[in-house]
């Protein structure tokens, strides 16, 4: 006996028990399959989230795609394993930590490394598995026994062991370059964690005075003293300015290569350098070069050996190059510089100019190009790796855009500066000899250096997270070890994610893998010294890949393919941002509609390419959809126990692959032919769409299906034959509730990847107390049974609909009450539809609240309450004066629209090009549906004339 549902629906209440249940049960664990297990297998990685991380609607889009995905493989038979884990967040974790140190008068250097780093793993403990509790509430299916953490010690072996690789295959090396700082968070960032703005500014004009040429650098006579005069938005900067640069092609300055000026301010000589660092169009034409402090200037310092002179230190003030300006923050040094320059004459004037400034992503403060130590990665061999397993389709993109889009930016990538100036995270594996100052990588810490020296310190610096993160597709599956897991997992079938990590962890992710699980670096190959690996890995670059090595660099993806999901803006398309004040919280919104319908709204909006305009309204909606559901479950649970009543020895029919009748009750109506027919082109479309990614496309035909077809029609239509009274045809009634049950089992089974939790809750009650899986989520998901498909009861049924669709809309019209019936005149276009009208005159009149229908040999056209289709003409009968302005106006608007189509059909049909691609009964359907306009043209011309 079927457990009986509350009357209301109420998520709450079964969410968080079935939540629960799964994870309890641990029903979403995967045992690594044994050799010889011929199951497919689908994988795919969680984006991990931060470690300090709240659940926001990013994370709600990505994990409800991800676990439509995981629970529809798994129930199409898959190996399904989803990993879920969470990253160490070096900065955002140590900002975290330092705050709370702030509030308890304490500081991180006070403390110590070895104390920060405790207290960091008790702030973790305590607080960082917040969004993996969300995550578990939202009924995510993935493995917990498998939930890794970035700083867990196998994957910081594996970090570690791929650092030293790197160094030992000669893709990384240690230098004084110019990075992206960040000095409230106090270390390098990459470019990628740099978001840029264009903001109000002055471009502030300088002459310096050339030297040699007057006696001061302030005279009457112009004659006397020569100036070149340059243009910054910086003007602090030119403290540590160590050259003017001008064009060697530039004509105005020729005379003056191989001169120097004096630096205004300082009193330092520097020279005039001839480089293409400076453009003859832009401002005078001359520009100042600052090694220690711009990117090009730094590159342009190189090529003319030139000083570089820091002026600026880590927390962003000037340091005691500056001079007199030594302690002041950057920002007032500038105003100072600036009022200097102008008493002394040196400022030509300024100018409002627009500048693009640098932001770090996190602390929102402007980055200050710095010239620092650091460690980086040489990527141009990764890279070309990882642009070639793309163009030759090893890894396939969805949206199919987003592909070039990773290959322009590939292919104009720089070498990555991996070392971080932080205490949390992966230490770099790097020490130095206090006595000879080499530096050794090693994996241990050595005793020893090679000259002898016990004096041995290391670096205090730690690894970028992407770094540790970018390496999870293979260290989660136990690398460098050689695994099962690894066999069977890798790579992942998929990863889904959001634009904005592309380059930081996808492109990542890429080169790596495709570095780590290439010969000779893949578990289970030889293992070779350092420098015969070197060898081996520069032969491999130098020369066409070979059919052995092809089939590796296939294997060495970490996922086949990537779907790029859309942004969350809000009902308005805006952004979020608390600023604006529109930010959604998930856990408000599941908390008001469920999370079911959440996840609902989430899917039936994610159109590839397209952002969500996430609306409560739809999400309201979905709610009253899953009602819809819970209402006709309760309503198949009344004539399940009606008929157990009448028969107590009738039994459910047999779970099994059921997206079709049982053989013991197959359909013997119309409604039961068409309803199977629906359900399994729905299935057919469901499966199709989820294969390309639409989700929108799968959610919105269940939608349909289940609230249309199922609910809104189906229902209505067998409530005569289930009749249990005394008297009644029970063996109808039977078979009428056993399709109905074995429908609703179907149903429940598509559509459960998208409402896990009411899907759960009616198929449990369904089978209650012993049912056949201990999950539906174990359960068959439907399949398509070609035979099943039945093309002439859909015809028939499109008839029956459009007959009681346009009676409904008839009353609607002349507002006739809904307790009143009328009688109806009908004119079929043919015996065919005149026979199949009269056998289901029953449900028409039932369902179209009609008094009696008559066939009639005409219908006088322009009587109120009348249409006209291709397949009848209708005339409800009832008595009240019509309208004639608003008829002819109706009538009007819809000649329009069939003329409108007709063009268009007309338009087609002339197309020699259309006609010589399209399908043949594609063209046959368009010349079909031609010959229905014409006939419907001339009924609604002469309608609009028996107006008159």
């Amino acid at each position: 006996m079927p457990h009986e549902l509350p009357k209301a629906y109420e998520p709450g209440a079964i969410e968080a028990r079935w939540a629960e249940y799964w994870v309890r049960e641990k029903l979403f664990h995967v045992e690594t399959p044994a050799p010889g297990d011929s199951r497919p297998v689908f994988t795919l990685l969680l984006p991990p989230p931060n470690v300090t991380g709240r659940l926001h609607m990013g994370h709600m889009l990505n994990q409800t795609q991800m676990d439509i995905v995981a629970r529809w493989h798994r129930m199409r038979g898959f190996v399904s394993l989803w990993l879920p884990g969470t990253d160490h967040a070096g900065i955002a974790t140590q900002m975290m930590v330092e705050r709370q140190l702030l509030k308890e008068g304490k500081k991180r250097r006070e403390m110590g490394r070895e104390k920060f780093i405790e207290r960091v793993w008790e702030w973790r403990r305590e607080y960082g598995g917040a969004i993996l509790d969300q995550m578990k509430r939202l009924g995510a299916s993935v493995d917990w026994g498998r939930e890794y953490f970035t700083m867990d010690d196998h994957l910081s072996h594996a970090v570690k062991e791929v650092f030293v690789r790197l160094y030992e295959d000669g893709l990384i090396y240690r230098g004084k370059y110019i990075v992206n700082w960040c000095s409230d968070c106090g270390t390098a960032i990459s470019d990628l964690e740099v978001k840029h703005e264009d903001v109000a500014g002055k471009l502030y004009e300088i002459r310096y005075p050339v030297v040699g040429t007057g006696q001061s650098p302030v005279t009457t006579q112009a004659e006397e003293q020569e100036f070149i005069t340059v243009a910054t938005t910086r003007p602090e900067t030119m403290l540590g300015d160590t050259a003017v640069a001008v064009n060697p092609k530039d004509e105005r300055y020729t005379h003056l290569h191989g001169k120097h000026v004096m630096l205004p301010l300082m009193n330092r000589e520097i020279p005039i350098i001839a480089d293409e660092l400076a453009q003859p169009e832009f401002g005078t034409g001359a520009v100042k070069v600052t090694p220690a402090h711009d990117p090009n200037d730094f590159e342009a310092g190189l090529r003319h050996n030139l000083p570089q002179i820091e002026v600026i230190d880590e927390h962003a003030k000037m340091n005691a190059n500056a001079g007199p300006y030594a302690g002041l923050d950057r920002f007032a040094a500038r105003a100072h510089v600036v009022e200097d320059l102008a008493e002394q004459g040196f400022l030509v004037g300024t100018k409002d100019y627009t500048i693009a400034i640098g932001k770090c992503d996190r602390s929102g403060t402007i980055v200050e190009p710095r010239l620092s130590t650091q460690w980086f990665i040489k990527i141009a061999p990764l890279a070309k790796r990882a642009i070639e397993v793309v163009e030759k389709g090893y890894i396939r993109f969805t949206p199919e855009n987003y592909g070039q889009i990773y290959l322009n930016w590939m292919h104009n990538i720089h070498d990555w500066c991996i070392s971080r100036q932080l205490w949390w995270g992966h230490r770099i594996p790097a020490w130095y000899c206090g006595a000879c100052k080499e530096v050794v990588v090693a994996r241990e810490a050595p005793a020893a250096c090679k000259c002898g020296s016990t004096k041995l310190e290391q670096d205090t610096d730690v690894l970028d997270t992407w770094f540790s993160s970018g390496l999870l597709p293979f260290t989660t599956l136990g690398w460098p070890d050689a695994s099962r897991d690894q066999e069977v997992f890798y790579p992942n079938s998929l990863m889904i994610t959001g634009f904005d990590i592309l380059f930081f962890w996808v492109a990542r992710m890429i080169m790596l893998g495709c570095w780590f699980m290439m010969p000779p670096h893949r578990p289970g190959n030889p293992r070779l010294a350092p420098k015969e690996r070197a060898r081996t890995l520069r032969q491999a670059q130098g020369r066409l890949w070979g059919t052995a090595d092809e089939d590796a660099l296939r294997d060495s993806v970490p996922f086949r393919e990537v779907y790029i999901h859309a942004l969350v803006r809000d009902a308005d398309r805006q952004k979020m941002s608390k600023t604006k004040g529109n930010v959604l919280d998930p856990i408000e919104v599941i908390g008001q509609y469920g999370t079911d319908a959440t996840r609902f709204t989430l899917a039936a909006m994610a159109a590839p390419g397209t952002d969500i305009a996430f609306s409560e309204s739809r999400t309201a909606g979905y709610r009253n959809f899953a009602n819809k559901i819970w209402n006709a479950a309760r309503l198949m649970f009344m004539n399940v126990d009606r008929i157990k009543s009448a028969d107590p020895s009738w039994q459910l029919p047999a779970m099994g692959a059921v997206y079709i009748p049982s053989r013991e009750c197959p359909p013997q109506t119309l409604e039961d032919r068409w309803i199977f027919s629906r359900f399994n082109r729905t299935a057919k479309d469901v499966n199709e769409s989820l294969q390309s990614y639409r989700f929108d496309e799968a959610a919105t035909r269940i939608y349909d299906f289940f609230w249309g077809d199922f609910c809104d029609w189906y229902l209505e239509l067998i409530k005569p034959r289930l009749n249990f009274d005394e008297g009644g045809d029970t063996t109808a009634a039977k078979i009428a509730c056993a399709n109905l049950v074995t429908l609703f089992d179907a149903s429940l089974r598509l559509l459960h990847p998208f409402m896990p939790f009411i899907t759960e809750e009616i198929w449990h009650s369904m089978y209650y107390p012993a049912p056949p899986h201990k999950s539906i989520a174990l359960a068959k998901y439907p399949g398509f049974a070609e035979t099943q498909v039945d093309h002439g009861a859909e015809t028939d049924m499109l008839i029956l609909q459009d007959l009681i669709v346009n009676v409904r809309n008839i009353r609607a019209e002349l507002k006739i009450e809904p307790k009143v019936k009328v009688p109806l005149d009908v004119l079929p276009a043919e015996s065919y539809v005149q026979q199949l009208i009269d056998n289901n005159r029953g449900a028409i009149e039932r369902m179209a609240n009609v008094e009696s229908l008559q066939f009639v040999p005409r219908i006088l056209s322009g009587l109120a309450g009348t249409r006209s289709t291709s397949r009848f003409d209708v005339h409800a009968i009832y008595e009240k004066k019509i309208d004639v302005a608003a008829e002819r106006e109706r009538l009007t608007k819809e000649l329009e629209k069939i003329e409108k189509e007709q063009a268009n059909g007309q338009r087609q049909l002339a197309n020699e090009q259309f006609l010589a691609k399209a399908p043949a009964k594609v063209v046959d359907g368009l010349k079909a549906r031609q010959a229905e306009l014409e006939l419907l043209k001339t009924k609604t011309q002469n309608a609009i004339t028996g107006l008159s």
